[in-house]
């Protein structure tokens, strides 16, 4: 058996599948150089500053960016406004240090969202996964959290659109993951019940625990293959390794 899938209890074609994007169908945290985005950026605000002391300065706002992040309300309002968490972050960071006031934090902040904007891309056979599960005549719907004009982007720059029957971004229905509501309303426009529907993501709270606790089977993307039990009480229906994985569920 393919190690990269990780399968257990009785198999059954879904009816519908929600699907999420960032780190599923593209690279957003994972496969791309964030360290990178954040040296460019830096070193063309700062040129004056030496390549030893541009790593620090990144240093300091990934730490400050991992300690803003890790808080799920400041999460929440964070993700719809990406620009002024960001500005914040580089202000936190490096406002004493380097001398930075808040219109240079907010410039740094705005680049370094534009670099990082580009530096995304498609995971290998995301899209390919996506057009086999249409040829199935399985319904699909894409669930994302964030701002509306950030992940219309992206959905046009891959031209997803037209692969999915809804859409649904967490800052145009009002809600996003986990609330349950995102989740039944796109099961019920997809005209499935929650037990025959699949909800494939990488966070495993938006994708597995969330879902599964409303009766939609949870298919965890799991690129470093980890222990699901290692991660919480609650087991994944599926965990595979890329979204490519899923057509060997299917199949």
């Amino acid at each position: 058996m393919d190690t990269s899938i990780q399968t257990g209890g009785d198999e059954m074609r879904p009816k519908a599948v929600l699907l999420d994007l960032d780190d599923t169908i593209i690279a957003f945290e994972q496969g791309v150089d964030l360290d990178a985005c954040w040296r460019n950026v830096c070193g063309t605000h700062l040129p004056g500053s030496s390549v030893g002391e541009i790593g620090g300065l990144v240093g300091k706002i990934k730490e400050r960016a991992k300690r803003y992040w890790s808080d799920e309300e400041r999460h929440r309002v964070g993700r719809l406004d990406l620009d002024k968490a960001r500005t914040e972050i580089v202000t936190s960071a490096l406002g004493s240090d380097a001398g930075i006031d808040a219109a240079a934090a907010a410039r740094i902040a705005i680049d370094y969202g534009r670099e990082r904007d580009e530096a995304v891309v498609l995971h290998p056979g995301a899209i390919d996964a996506i057009a086999h599960i249409r040829s199935l005549g399985i319904k699909l719907a894409l669930i994302t959290n964030g701002a509306s004009a950030a992940q219309r982007r992206k959905i046009e720059r891959f031209r997803l659109g037209e692969l999915f029957d809804h859409i649904y971004i967490e800052e145009e229905f009002g809600v996003g993951k986990p609330d349950p509501r995102i989740y039944l309303h796109a099961v019920d426009k997809l005209g499935a019940l929650p037990e025959e529907a699949w909800m494939v993501g990488d966070n495993y709270k938006w994708e597995v625990v969330a879902p599964q606790a409303i009766g939609i089977r949870g298919v965890w993307i799991n690129p470093q293959g980890i222990d699901p039990g290692t991660v919480h009480s609650v087991q994944p229906y599926r965990s595979i390794r890329t979204l490519g994985n899923i057509r060997k569920l299917l199949d």
